[in-house]
């Protein structure tokens, strides 16, 4: 009997293994009929890699893979990772340093006391204390920065609202000082740093910075990249930090900047979709990385993931060895949200057992 119970069990287990990627492909043909046919509109690419293995790549309305496509905020992340090779290298000694102190003609006044407080964690949760707020659009200060000559120094001395570390705030001026920073610590410029470090190492070769007058190159969104590109960075976080054999940025970075135990007051991704079909849960944020479980009636998936306006995301399952990229061009839109219920409904289904 325990021989046809385990010739059983192998008939099974095959005939599932056989299931699996027929089911995984019909999904993935109904993802992109619906695409084309426009139920998901300013999609530009899709790409999945399991297990380290690129298995869907498709672009949309005239992209291709050659495509440099605006990260926006999604390259906070990529600063994230900046950060801990920073720290890795010893450039920096700890997230506890004071901002400040990189720029010691900054502190005046009567909020000096506020800024001489302020660290580079503070920077990297969101929690810094500047006037700014730019999730909810209150009050944007990115804008203001793009029309001044050095985007630094603008950041640098722009009002506080909040003690540091008080608040969370979201704001793409923090990620501009941390390129400051970096700068100011290594005595390399930022873009000289990525490359080096970072997108050297990984053969990512085409690519295009944005720059103010001054040479300060924007690490807060506005860097250029292909779709293919952004799945190595996911793939490179996925794999702990390891790139071919080599270590690039530590372990204990990348457990440290993505464990994301900051919940957003008032905010779902899920919620923001409008999708009918998922089951919204609470937003957490870490050093520019976020975390949501997806959930449905049938499925539940923790997402790591990167994101930025108009529906660019790095998304990264640790659970099922996955890594997803979305790029479009629904910018200031909610249907850049979209992609939580094409992940939901064709991609998730298709590697998660029933």
């Amino acid at each position: 009997m325990k021989k046809y119970g385990f010739l059983l069990f192998l008939f099974q287990t095959l005939l599932v293994n056989a299931q699996s990627p027929a089911k995984r492909e019909k999904l993935l043909e109904q993802m992109t009929l619906a695409i084309d046919s426009g139920k998901y509109p300013g999609m530009h690419s899709i790409l999945i890699s399991k297990n380290g293995h690129l298995n869907y790549e498709q672009y949309f309305n005239g992209f291709n893979r050659d495509s440099l496509h605006d990260s926006r905020s999604a390259f906070k992340s990529v600063t994230s990772l900046l950060t801990g090779i920073a720290l890795d290298k010893g450039f920096l000694k700890s997230v506890h340093q004071k901002v400040y102190s990189f720029f010691p003609d900054y502190p005046s006044g009567k909020e000096a006391g506020f800024r001489q407080s302020m660290t580079i964690k503070n920077l990297l949760e969101m929690k810094s204390g500047f006037d700014c707020e730019e999730f909810n659009g209150t009050k944007d200060c990115e804008q203001a920065m793009e029309t001044s000559k050095d985007w630094l120094k603008f950041s640098l001395g722009l009002p506080l609202k909040d003690r540091p570390g008080t608040v969370w705030s979201y704001t793409s001026i923090n990620p501009m000082i941390i390129s400051g920073i970096i700068h100011k610590a290594s005595h390399i410029r930022v873009a000289d740093f990525a490359k080096k470090y970072l997108f050297g190492p990984l053969g990512i070769k085409k690519y295009r910075w944005s720059y103010d007058p001054s040479g300060n190159a924007m690490t807060g969104g506005s860097f250029f990249i292909r779709p293919v590109d952004m799945v190595k960075l996911g793939q490179l976080v996925l794999n702990e930090g390891k790139w071919e054999q080599r270590q690039l940025i530590s372990k204990k970075w990348l457990q440290e900047s993505t464990k994301g135990n900051i919940p957003i007051p008032d905010f779902s991704f899920a919620k923001s979709s409008r999708s009918k079909m998922l089951l919204p849960q609470p937003t957490y944020y870490g050093y520019y990385w976020y975390h949501e479980l997806l959930k449905t009636n049938a499925i539940e998936q923790d997402l790591l993931f990167a994101s930025g306006n108009g529906g660019q995301y790095i998304f990264i399952s640790r659970k099922l060895q996955l890594v997803v990229v979305f790029t479009q061009g629904n910018y200031g839109n909610w249907k850049a949200k979209q992609a939580f219920e094409i992940l939901a409904k064709y991609i998730l289904p298709g590697l998660t057992p029933e």
